[in-house]
């Protein structure tokens, strides 16, 4: 009898410590991961778009599905295997759910590459949504911003550097829309000062009517990595 009591108990011990682990590692929807409380726990399955240069053996990381987009900061990576992080790639990703100055990141994240068709998510014209409440909603996707003007940085140039001796940082610059200004950044360890969009800005002049694409990174409000510049 004892024995008997000892083996379902057992038997129950495991089913309960089975059940806690799916329960742990069930991969959410982005509907799921947005509903989510702030520091908890979150699995997620994603495609990778962009990423950021890998230092330290961390990467950040630029991901979107079909359902929503992520920004995963500082995961955990060697560089070999973030060298196989291409625009494309499926990943599920194990982390917590964080927020910094109104970015929504996965933190304390770890990865593993999963076999699938690639996807990669074509810019959503959010150019409408500029100002308004419900930009917000599209944090972290690939967009298009279009017909902007750009600005005087308040330095009488279109643009700013951060570190204008080296040119070792960011871009910023400001572009307008129905007479409003927003704010944009070349963040520097995605697109570098070699890179198309860089020297796109380098170029702009105050008055160029651009279409900008970019991730909606947020910062005290939008503040989207650009990826391309376009003077119409």
């Amino acid at each position: 009898m004892k024995k008997t009591f000892a083996l379902v108990l057992a038997l129950v011990l495991a089913l309960c410590a089975g059940l806690a682990l799916a329960e742990e590692a069930a991969v959410m929807t982005h509907e799921e991961y947005v509903a989510a409380e702030l520091d908890s726990p979150v699995t997620i399955e994603t495609y990778v778009q962009a990423h950021q240069s890998w230092w330290d053996g961390k990467v950040t990381v630029y991901a979107q599905s079909e359902d929503g987009a992520y920004f995963i900061y500082e995961m955990a990576a060697t560089e070999e295997e973030a060298e196989k992080l291409v625009p494309g790639t499926k990943i599920r990703v194990k982390g917590f759910k964080s927020e910094w100055s109104g970015e929504v990141e996965i933190t304390d994240a770890t990865f593993e590459i999963l076999e699938a068709d690639p996807f990669i998510a074509e810019a959503e014209d959010v150019t409408e949504k500029l100002g308004k409440e419900e930009l917000i909603d599209c944090q972290n996707e690939f967009v298009a911003f279009k017909g902007l003007t750009i600005e005087d940085y308040g330095n009488g140039a279109a643009f700013a550097y951060k570190n204008e001796n080296d040119k070792t940082d960011d871009l910023y610059f400001k572009a307008s829309l129905d007479g409003v200004t927003y704010d944009f950044c070349v963040e520097f360890y995605l697109c570098g000062q070699d890179t198309d969009v860089y020297k796109a800005v380098e170029g702009l002049k105050i008055g160029d009517v651009v279409d900008l694409e970019g991730f909606l990174y947020w910062y005290n409000g939008a503040n989207p990595h650009i990826t391309s510049v376009v003077v119409k």
